[in-house]
């Protein structure tokens, strides 16, 4: 119990301190959102992903392990979320926006810094979180995006939009280097590491500022479901793939815990944009996120006892 505190303490409550801050500076001062989500999306991220591949090995046999957990995962979650769904008679609009909240998480703004704090000492945590960012990103601009233009046909802008991406470029950057031994000058490689250390701050600001407006009206069904799904049966999916699979070490620490992150705003945001139950997604973001601090302390707990 006393490792459990310790986490929330230096891991959890680090993460929420800045959150709250977001949430207060936001309030104060209207900060420009479009602002800082472009320099979160192409600035920070792509310099925190460059970083930890061109510094570390992801690749051979713990990439084909990651990614065949991932798809797993995802695959397992896209089903049982249908199903759910279709069991509890959600609209076609509403189905759209429940299976996005427990499919897609917060990989990048959340899981990230996240996984920063917990894998400070070991470099190949937060590598694997890159992994998982880029793989949440792919998802989210093909199986989110379809899912909630699912009544148009829009097939082309779910692959403009991750092509536009550079979390994408900077990874492939990184391992290309990485993978020739590529030697960085210290004259360029000391901005881009400045750059990088600056994304875990500005990054849960960013969230915090996103969440400062948000309102629970009420406690319906379908939130219920929702965090069930993101919060709860996620980790115990990704817990029974991960002994399948006979995973251990770092690598079956950070699987597990970026099973457990909260809701990515991308679902707000795509429910927002196509009209399919805009403050339900929001609530869904804001709710999950709160709870976070109890169940991804509990996930980070399990796994140094488990792994």
């Amino acid at each position: 119990m006393e490792v459990f505190f310790l986490i929330l303490l230096n891991v959890v409550l680090p993460v929420f301190l800045l959150i709250a801050a977001g949430v207060l500076l936001h309030r104060k001062f209207k900060f420009d959102m479009s602002t800082l989500s472009k320099l979160n999306t192409y600035f920070l991220m792509p310099s925190v992903g460059f970083v930890n591949i061109y510094q570390n090995n992801v690749g051979g046999e713990t990439l084909v392990h990651i990614i065949g957990f991932l798809v797993i995962q995802c695959t397992c979650l896209m089903i049982i979320s249908a199903a759910i769904s279709k069991t509890a008679k959600f609209d076609k609009g509403l189905s759209s926006t429940f299976k996005n909240s427990i499919v897609l998480n917060n990989a990048g703004n959340f899981g990230l810094p996240v996984s920063q704090l917990v894998f400070q000492h070991n470099p190949l945590g937060a590598s694997i979180q890159i992994v998982v960012m880029i793989f949440q990103n792919l998802l989210t601009y093909t199986y989110g995006l379809f899912n909630s233009v699912s009544v148009d046909q829009r097939g082309f802008k779910a692959l403009k939009e991750f092509l536009k991406n550079p979390v994408i470029y900077a990874f492939l950057l990184g391992l290309i280097l990485n993978s020739y031994h590529v030697k960085i000058p210290s004259f360029i490689w000391t901005p881009i590491h400045n750059t990088s250390n600056a994304f875990l701050a500005v990054a849960l600001v960013t969230l915090g500022a996103q969440s400062a407006y948000i309102k629970i009206s009420r406690f319906s069904l379908p939130l219920f479901l929702s965090l069930f799904g993101r919060l709860i049966l996620s980790p115990l999916i990704a817990m029974f793939i991960i002994t399948t699979l006979n995973l251990d070490g770092t690598t079956a620490q950070a699987l597990f815990i970026a099973s457990s992150f909260p809701t990515s705003r991308n679902s707000a945001l795509f429910a927002l944009e196509y009209g399919n139950y805009p403050e339900y997604a929001a609530q869904v973001v804001l709710m999950s996120t709160i709870l976070s601090m109890i169940t991804v302390t509990t996930v980070v707990y399990l796994s140094t006892i488990l792994f």
